[in-house]
């Protein structure tokens, strides 16, 4: 099994409205977000690649115009949008483009990680 990973990143906020006053995530904040989209295919295409990085330049465009810079709430239109949110959120606008798209992570901070990967 082959597998690639490209690497996004954008700037937005968001508030998560639904959790106690108290809680720092109530609070209306932002993330440098950082997004990973994970390839597989048993084999490679005609020119050795599972896909060329080159074709990912939509989600790229996706993102720069629609999350970066933006209040996630009001782009998505709810309250809950969370690490694991985007990350399913971003996988099915994915794979709706690319057959080999497995996984997608996002990373709020340096330290945490949400990751989106179906059973298949």
């Amino acid at each position: 099994m082959f597998r690639i990973t490209k690497e996004f990143h954008f700037s937005a906020s968001h508030q998560l409205t639904a959790l106690p006053k108290e809680h720092p995530c109530a609070r209306l904040h932002g993330h440098n977000y950082i997004v990973r989209v994970e390839l597989t295919a048993e084999e490679l295409d005609p020119y050795g690649f599972v896909r060329d990085y080159r074709e990912l330049g939509p989600l790229k465009s996706y993102i720069d115009d629609e999350l970066d810079h933006r209040h996630l709430n009001d782009v998505f239109g709810h309250d809950a949008i969370t690490a694991e949110f985007l990350a399913k959120t971003l996988y099915e606008w994915c794979a709706a483009r690319w057959g080999e798209v497995s996984a997608v992570m996002v990373s709020e901070t340096p330290k945490t990680w949400a990751e989106y990967r179906p059973d298949v």
